[in-house]
């Protein structure tokens, strides 16, 4: 099995899950705060190129403005408030810039899965605009970020342009050819829908030398027994109620 894995065994999704704002340097705080050792993010390239940190092709979802984030400059996606739909205490918060985002993950010590959110483009074009951001963020960094994505297109793209930063296949349901799929784009691990996990898929992923992370996992009980099962990551937006699944991993039976 691949010795290039980066991330813990739990990991907050989109930051902080449910308990801040998703996607924001709020999330990565209140991640750390609970112990997480790993976070989960979703980037995107602004108008002007800029790899910017928010999950919806629209900011209408997530922020007081609307519009599409591919025809916004990086500027006019800073301006918008990614707090206040939230909760009104985190009022201001920022959709953030993937160069802050990675500066605090370093500073807190927190691994990063990078999802690539390219899944309505062909040829990996954004991608090849993200991809040197990232390798330049977390440059000289004593473990790289992992990067994931539904879009082959952008996989590929990734490996083309930073051949050494470890890839996972996102998945909702396991294709019957996960196995060539995985070896044709050179990704480390898969990463499926929770409901697709079983005792099987966790042995025949890790005897064809891959990792297996699962989406999105909010019981604490089923956290611990897919941990004690050998899944290798379960993202969460409940992390204050799983950040003690790993310990309680090794108490549940297989």
């Amino acid at each position: 099995m691949t010795d290039r894995w980066p991330l813990p065994r739990v990991v907050a999704h989109r930051c902080g899950g449910a308990l801040a704002p998703e996607n924001t340097l709020a999330g990565l705080r209140v991640a750390a705060a609970l112990g997480c050792r790993g976070v989960e993010f979703d980037v995107q390239a602004s108008a002007d190129g800029e790899a910017v940190v928010i999950h919806d092709a629209l900011v209408d979802r997530t922020t007081d403005r609307r519009g599409t984030v591919a025809t916004l400059t990086a500027a006019q996606l800073a301006a918008c408030d990614a707090g206040v739909r939230h909760h009104p205490a985190f009022a201001g918060e920022r959709i953030p810039r993937l160069g802050e985002v990675a500066a605090l993950c370093r500073e807190l010590g927190l691994a990063a899965n990078v999802e690539l959110k390219c899944e309505a483009e062909e040829g990996g074009a954004p991608a090849q605009t993200i991809v040197p951001q990232v390798v330049s963020c977390w440059l000289g960094a004593s473990a790289p970020p992992l990067l994931s994505s539904f879009s082959e297109a952008a996989l590929a793209a990734a490996a083309d342009v930073a051949e050494f930063l470890p890839r996972a296949l996102l998945v909702e349901a396991v294709p019957d050819d996960w196995r060539s799929r995985l070896s044709r784009l050179g990704c480390i691990a898969l990463h499926c829908h929770v409901a697709a996990l079983d005792e099987d898929l966790v042995r025949l992923v890790h005897d064809a030398g891959y990792r297996l992370a699962a989406y999105t996992e909010n019981d604490p009980a089923r956290a611990a027994r897919w941990l004690a099962r050998g899944v290798d990551a379960l993202f969460t937006d409940r992390p204050e109620l799983l950040t003690g699944a790993e310990s309680t991993a090794i108490a549940v039976p297989p």
